[in-house]
């Protein structure tokens, strides 16, 4: 079990949004947030004596009375806010000046900063949401696609968890069935039938398993998918880049070699994210610092999930790379409005583009949307995103192997109970049922600032 205590001493306070718009929303939590905004705030009433879920206009003032900003205050009551502590959020106009003269005086009337993450530490810790809705709350906040964005609501709204717990359930009524086999060893009994126990324990293993499959699509779904441009030197790739996500993001030039290392940039089709790298063209040189872009060339196609191979259309033919098994790999003829014939292109297995004048970039576009695979999925679906839930997954996945292996060997219940112990551990560490001080603070760091 986590040792992580919660902090009800302190009340906290850290804007909630972002500096440079119109308005800020400005955050307290905390045993004091009421009295520490009642001393900030002049309205209508004391906020001491309002209803939660109410509105309050009015101004921040200063000690002397002097009025700051004039704010609107919303006013939530433990235990029904974001951290089940009473809440005060404040917006005011989005002045770094008046945010910082808020911040000052909430400070000097005994609120604390808050720490990266501390309102959803809180929220976690008091029982408001597990560790995996905690997470899909900063992975909300992060997505940039349609795609990141479902998966990421689908886990904060609990799917996830429930699956997971449903899981947990049935393995702490299998455990329990075979302890008690342990303390009637002397007769003999068997409460727990093992060939139902054989078919529950497959039929976790296949979730299990199908949670952790998931994850190669997640990974993409949540942080893009990443595409190597290659090609011999002057065959259109910036052009190329800069025609996909339309901007001027990588320079442009009739010299051989002008691009002498990766170029990153990105663009989201059909709600998914693409991250396109620019490579230096692939030719031998005595260019030291041209020979230094195709090695990272080289590195960015070892790295890439698509590799687009582009050639011209005066010379439409294509080097052999390396490509692996997992990559998807297409070939573009570029430059086809400079084309005479196309007697030497098989157009079955290679797109004809110009991406200067923007022929074909479309179709370009769907062959791309076409190598990520969604169509089993909706927005709905529970698909692993996160590294560490992945690693727990396999070794839920491992636990549940050596628990029916045991059973294959008819081991006594004291060790299939113990592999069966383990595989609820390591479920239990995606959810935070069982987790540890230093995995909290690592990923509650990541959060920003008055989330």
């Amino acid at each position: 079990m986590s040792i992580y205590h919660h902090d009800t001493d302190t009340t906290i306070i850290a804007p909630a949004t972002a500096a440079g718009g119109a308005v800020v929303v400005v955050r307290i939590s905390g045993p004091d947030a009421i009295p520490i905004a009642d001393k900030l705030f002049r309205g209508r009433t004391q906020l001491a004596d309002a209803k939660g879920y109410t509105l309050h206009y009015g101004d921040i003032v200063y000690p002397t009375g002097e009025p700051l900003d004039d704010v609107i205050v919303a006013l939530f009551r433990a235990p029904h806010s974001y951290t089940e502590e009473d809440s005060v959020e404040i917006t005011i106009h989005g002045s770094e000046y008046i945010t910082s003269e808020l911040l000052r005086l909430a400070i000097g009337y005994g609120a604390t900063m808050a720490t990266p993450g501390e309102f959803t530490r809180r929220a976690f810790l008091a029982g408001k949401m597990d560790l995996s809705r905690a997470e899909a709350v900063a992975d909300i906040i992060a997505s940039d696609s349609q795609w990141s964005h479902n998966v990421a609501r689908t886990q904060m709204r609990g799917k996830y968890s429930e699956r997971l717990g449903v899981m947990r359930q049935s393995l702490l009524k299998l455990c329990s069935l075979l302890e008690l086999e342990l303390d009637f060893s002397e007769e003999d009994v068997e409460f727990a039938n093992r060939s139902e126990l054989r078919d529950m324990l497959k039929s976790i293993k296949s979730e299990v398993e199908q949670l952790r499959s998931s994850f190669a699509l997640g990974n993409v779904l949540k942080n893009g998918v990443t595409v190597a441009i290659i090609g011999e030197p002057n065959v259109g790739k910036s052009t190329l880049l800069n025609a996909l996500i339309e901007d001027d993001r990588a320079m442009v030039s009739d010299i051989a070699g002008t691009t002498r290392d990766t170029i990153e940039a990105t663009t989201t089709i059909d709600g998914i994210r693409y991250r396109f790298v620019d490579t230096a063209g692939l030719r031998t040189t005595e260019d030291k610092l041209e020979q230094m872009g195709i090695d990272r060339t080289y590195r960015a196609i070892e790295n890439a999930q698509i590799i687009l191979h582009i050639a011209a259309a005066d010379n439409p033919f294509f080097d052999k790379v390396s490509v692996d098994m997992q990559q998807k790999y297409i070939r573009v003829i570029n430059k086809i409005d400079k084309l005479i014939s196309t007697d030497n292109i098989d157009s079955d297995t290679t797109l004809m583009i110009s991406a200067k004048e923007g022929i074909g970039i479309d179709a370009l576009r769907t062959a791309l949307r076409e190598c990520t695979d969604t169509s089993h999925i909706n927005s709905s679906s529970i698909v692993v995103t996160n590294m560490r839930h992945y690693a727990a997954l396999e070794r839920a996945a491992e636990s549940i192997g050596m628990a029916l292996t045991a059973m294959d060997n008819d081991l006594p219940s004291d060790l299939l109970s113990e592999d069966i112990r383990q595989t609820l551990h390591h479920l239990g560490e995606i959810t935070g049922d069982i987790t540890s001080d230093d995995i909290l603070h690592t990923i509650f760091s990541t959060f920003c600032i008055g989330k």
